[in-house]
């Protein structure tokens, strides 16, 4: 059985709500199992196990979180030319724009030779303001679609053995 894994941090719930859809999206394909682990408690062995994977983060100071950055850092040499041609997605919660943060991710994803298999999804909740930005994020229904069908896609991909 085949594994996608979803790795992600969550400040204020509006990441965690994406990765949940995702997560839901994909569990429509049952030859297929599917791994949500928390950035601090995803580790090199996670990667390995994986077949595909979805790597959500919210926008911090217009970069990926701190905690995404430490899983990067943590597993990054430990799989390097281990993963080579696997598919990969990002979403990203971000306040402005979260380009930056898809470039991280993209860059991490090249270096570790993934394939990318859907342009980042990035959902603006255009927080601006400290209250803004601190506040618990709610994600509208339009968004949480977009999420679901993206992890849909990467699963039924990797069933499907087209990634």
């Amino acid at each position: 059985m085949k594994t996608l894994l979803i790795v992600y941090h969550s400040f204020t719930g509006g990441t965690l709500q994406m990765v949940q859809a995702a997560a839901s999206g994909a569990a429509t394909e049952t030859s297929l199992q599917v791994s949500v682990r928390h950035a601090r408690d995803a580790d090199a062995n996670d990667l390995l196990a994986a077949d595909g994977y979805i790597f959500a983060t919210p926008e911090t100071l217009a970069a990926i979180s701190g905690a995404m950055k430490e899983f990067f850092d943590r597993t990054y040499y430990p799989v390097l030319d281990q993963l080579n041609g696997r598919p990969y997605a990002t979403m990203i919660c971000a306040g402005s724009d979260g380009q930056n943060a898809a470039r991280q991710v993209e860059r991490i994803a090249t270096g570790w030779r993934l394939k990318s298999v859907a342009p980042p999804l990035i959902v603006c909740t255009h927080a601006q303001t400290r209250d803004e930005i601190l506040r618990p994020k709610l994600i509208g229904p339009a968004d949480m679609v977009s999420c679901a069908d993206l992890g849909a896609a990467l699963a039924t991909g990797l069933a499907l053995g087209i990634f």
